[in-house]
């Protein structure tokens, strides 16, 4: 039987994000206009980038008394952020993420991902999978979610992304997860989600970029493989990085003897990049991330 996690009731559980130019005083005004909004704070964590000069803060809030539209919230911070001329978002974590996943012929990822979905240790829904095979239908039919065969050929790519486009808006999706999805996704598309689509890529980036990264490392004689989680951009592999695991290898261990190591990784990093995602804890600046623990 599965087990999910209980949704917090809507207008009750908040969590703010805030970011704007390093000054004093930032915390005290936000800290007052949640007061006076009846909030209580379960953690706050903050973060002064003194290279940038910049100033980042992630709240977790629990609404006392009456339930509070996320609106009304995002209203009572209006005037702070124009003062502090802050960039700054509103969650009700009643509301989760839904993840669009796609997958092609590796399922070590997408069943790791089910699986925490399921057992309700990642809070997002998963609305449908994509594939360009079908080689996971069964599985997807077994967990109840439905599932889309998009071909994909070099002639029929536009088509393709047209087709996903379609579906990320029929399925109200706001994240696409590509689970070992092994499609270069156009430029194009990159530009329309912006830090919407999180990739799970089988090497320590910025090393061994594009196909067989193993083989890579092998030849290399490295003594560390990993993998990496980050954000898409129309620059392969190049996206800010969320999540990297490692293990130590040595001279002993086979191509695939380093490969079946590596899922192992590229499914936990992948599932902590998802649920930070999920959790609001990732701030997405230019190239790099901040990650709140």
């Amino acid at each position: 039987m599965s087990v999910h996690p209980i949704t917090p009731e809507p207008g009750r559980e908040f969590v703010l994000t805030v970011s704007c130019a390093d000054r004093r005083g930032i915390v005290h005004a936000v800290s007052g206009v949640m007061l006076e909004q009846s909030m209580t704070i379960l953690d706050s964590q903050q973060f002064a980038d003194t290279t940038a000069g910049e100033f980042h803060l992630r709240m977790h809030l629990v609404r006392e008394g009456i339930a509070l539209a996320v609106e009304e919230l995002d209203a009572a911070m209006r005037g702070v952020a124009a003062a502090f001329a802050m960039t700054y978002a509103v969650h009700d974590l009643s509301r989760r993420r839904r993840v669009l996943v796609l997958v092609s012929q590796q399922g070590h990822c997408l069943n790791d991902l089910l699986f925490r979905v399921e057992s309700g240790s990642l809070p997002v829904e998963v609305p449908a999978i994509v594939s360009n095979h079908e080689t996971f239908r069964d599985l997807a039919e077994w967990h109840g979610i439905p599932f889309h065969h998009v071909p994909v050929a070099l002639d029929t790519k536009p088509a393709a992304e047209a087709e996903l486009r379609r579906l990320v808006d029929h399925y109200r999706a706001d994240t696409i997860a590509l689970a070992r999805y092994m499609q270069i996704l156009s430029s194009g598309l990159c530009a329309e989600f912006p830090g919407r689509i999180i990739n799970i890529h089988h090497s320590l980036l910025p090393s061994f970029k594009g196909a067989k990264p193993y083989t890579q490392a092998h030849d290399r004689g490295v003594k560390v493989i990993g993998a990496t989680a980050h954000y898409v951009t129309a620059d392969l592999d190049e996206g800010p990085i969320i999540e990297q695991d490692f293990r130590r290898v040595d001279h002993r261990m086979s191509p695939a003897e380093l490969a079946s190591v590596g899922q192992e990784l590229e499914a936990m990093a992948f599932a902590r990049a998802l649920r930070w995602h999920a959790e609001h804890r990732v701030v997405l600046r230019g190239r790099r991330t901040i990650v709140f623990d």
